[in-house]
């Protein structure tokens, strides 16, 4: 099972928010676990067309996710994925 790790900056969207262990072959089927565990996650973090949105970066065993649009990039047993939300400001 991967690993999900999320930052503290999704923590004021969703208060039960915990890192948790998935299964799934790619990001995409990960995203839809997360989102069987936490309704509203998954449109928080693609858009309509089911495209990472602007704001979120996912990182997959240290590296940014290739895939943004399909969210094809593959994930094996003991992956570490890191979903956080892109801070702007100043």
């Amino acid at each position: 099972m991967a690993r999900i790790k999320f930052t503290s900056a999704l923590k004021p969207f969703f208060p039960a928010l915990t890192d948790l262990e998935v299964q799934g072959e790619s990001v995409r089927e990960l995203l839809d676990q997360i989102e069987a565990r936490f309704p509203g996650m998954g449109s928080y973090l693609t858009d309509e067309h089911g495209t990472l949105r602007k704001h979120v970066n996912i990182f997959l065993q240290g590296d940014l996710i290739k895939d943004r649009t399909g969210l094809t990039d593959s994930v094996k047993g003991n992956d570490e994925v890191i979903i956080f939300q892109a801070l702007s400001g100043g």
